[in-house]
């Protein structure tokens, strides 16, 4: 049976689904002249191509990389993020060692990147006691003698509680799948590791209060 032109012009519209209905009707109600002034500041337009001048790269073992850090301040307790920090990939870690203190902290904790923490000028005068990892370098020249063991032991401990600051970074990176920098903007990145941040702190409670839970039950 041969189809008429106003049999396939039928055919070839496409079945409006109740999502496709809500999105038609959002779209008619809502302001996006006025929104898009709204977050225009927000979203600067950038001059001719090229990087973001606020991104930058750094080396990391024989490999460089372009783009942010992401440093962040995790509670050794209960091991959840509670300071997050954007900022260009050549900044060294430990010139933010002090704005990743929320001020009520005894002891910190850092990997070999943040030594000499305690000599800068941001930090004099804050009751906080340094741990900071001892270099690579440093500890495989360690004697082979009762100290050197002692010192060997110490450095396993320390890494031991430092441990805690990577599981928030295996939800981002493995469970997230938030490898690389998706915006081209510091900002914007920034602002996106909050949030992933944020949800990763959720994940990580909810196992703290799934594991309390089984224990209560046993």
């Amino acid at each position: 049976m041969q189809k008429s032109f106003s049999d396939l012009e039928y055919a070839a519209k496409k079945k409006l689904t109740r999502r496709d209905v809500f999105l038609a009707k959002i779209d008619s109600v809502t302001p996006w002249s006025q929104l898009h002034k709204l977050i225009e500041p927000f979203y600067p337009k950038v001059e001719g191509a090229g990087r973001p001048p606020m991104m930058h790269q750094s080396k990391k073992g024989n490999d460089w990389h372009f783009g942010l850090k992401a440093h962040i301040g995790v509670d050794a307790a209960s091991g959840l993020v509670h300071t997050v920090i954007g900022t260009a990939g050549n900044v060294s870690d430990v010139t933010q060692a002090h704005a990743l203190l929320h001020g009520d902290e005894v002891a910190a904790m850092g990997d070999a990147g943040y030594q000499g923490v305690e000599k800068r000028e941001e930090n004099p005068g804050k009751d906080v006691t340094w741990h900071v990892a001892m270099k690579r370098t440093k500890r495989k020249a360690l004697p082979k003698n009762k100290l050197g063991r002692m010192t060997e032991k110490l450095e396993h401990l320390k890494a031991s509680v430092r441990a805690k600051v990577e599981h928030p970074f295996h939800v981002v990176k493995n469970l997230f799948r938030h490898r690389k920098a998706r915006y081209r903007g510091l900002e914007k990145n920034t602002a996106q590791l909050f949030t992933l941040f944020g949800f990763a702190n959720l994940m990580l409670a909810g196992r703290q209060f799934r594991r309390a839970g089984r224990m209560d039950c046993m």
